[in-house]
């Protein structure tokens, strides 16, 4: 079990296999992108297994695969095969813009990975293009309503951004009238590669709330675990739910359950701080698993308490790119 310097268990791991992505979102990265890894700088798929495979007999019961964009990295169901087998890995997803999801949908359902967070901040097709870059649109939407019919547990995670989508807010709400879907509005962060700054928003989760109250005041909240970044919301009678996730106000802190290896073996305790280490050298010169551990368990004895903290401390962190910190 790891237990962080705040009496924290750390159980969740989200691992990210590439920090590519073929969309170029707005809020996430420049126009001409960002200076993407070399591959030899990228943990293997054989390396990121073996680091799985220890971390989930130290007590890890959850990993969650995140990228750049997962299914641009090559041989990626090979991981997700390999994790499938982990008796004391209790929970797969993945966080996915669902460009190139279709040709693993069967497979993955058949391994029992049901759990896909799909990256959408949009309805509206031309909307979709602003903000993307990419005309994905029809391709994301006939993707997620093919995982839905399914029967995959799918949240839509809707990055909410002023002057660019709060009026669809309300729209996004309504897909949970008749879908078994969560959808989650995020608040913007400033990790989009030095394209924009800000240390305040007007669309925090507070006012997130305040919208879709006004159009619903007969929303109910739901029960969440201890640990969840999201509040949960269910319109009476619907079928969904939705959530707010306070991503720049940071209010989950103190509940925090998560680690972050990024896709070329960094070591990140919290999203607002710098890598506390790096792997991929210990891993290439095939140290024992117990030295690999601790690495780990030193940096989760030296988390932050908080993500302000955190940010405090850390410089020029919000230069970096979420596609390259792992999301």
């Amino acid at each position: 079990m790891l237990i962080d310097n705040h009496n924290r268990e750390v159980n969740y791991l989200r691992l990210a296999v590439t920090d590519r992505c073929n969309l170029r979102c707005n809020y996430c990265m420049p126009a001409e992108g960002i200076q993407f890894s070399e591959n030899d700088n990228l943990l293997t798929i054989e390396e990121m297994k073996r680091l799985a495979q220890i971390l989930v007999s130290n007590g890890v019961s959850k990993i969650r695969i995140t990228g750049g964009e997962p299914f641009a990295r090559k041989n990626i169901m090979e991981l997700l095969r390999f994790l499938s087998e982990l008796d004391d890995l209790k929970s797969i997803s993945i966080t996915t813009n669902a460009t190139l999801i279709k040709p693993y949908i069967n497979e993955l359902y058949e391994l029992g990975i049901r759990h896909i967070n799909v990256s959408l901040d949009a309805l509206d097709e031309d909307r979709f293009f602003k903000i993307t870059r990419r005309n994905s649109f029809q391709i994301v939407k006939r993707n997620l309503f093919t995982l839905i019919e399914k029967g995959f547990n799918v949240r839509v995670n809707c990055v909410v951004l002023e002057g660019q989508n709060v009026d669809e807010i309300i729209s996004f709400v309504k897909l949970t009238e008749h879908g078994n879907v969560c959808v989650r509005f995020l608040e913007e962060m400033p990790f989009n590669g030095g394209n924009k700054t800000f240390t305040k928003l007007k669309w925090d989760y507070k006012r997130i709330f305040q919208h879709i109250e006004t159009e619903f005041p007969l929303i109910k909240q739901l029960p969440v675990e201890r640990s969840s970044t999201a509040s949960l919301y269910k319109v009476p009678g619907w079928k969904g739910s939705f959530g707010l996730i306070p991503s720049f106000s940071r209010t989950f802190c103190g509940t925090c359950n998560r680690l972050r290896v990024s896709a070329n073996g960094d070591v990140i305790t919290c999203l607002y701080a710098n890598a506390y280490t790096n792997l991929r050298t210990i891993l290439r010169e095939n140290k024992s698993d117990s030295l690999i551990m601790q690495s780990v368990l030193d940096a989760v004895a030296n988390r932050v308490a908080n993500g302000h903290e955190a940010e405090l401390r850390s410089k020029s962190i919000f230069k970096n790119s979420m596609t390259s910190i792992g999301g």
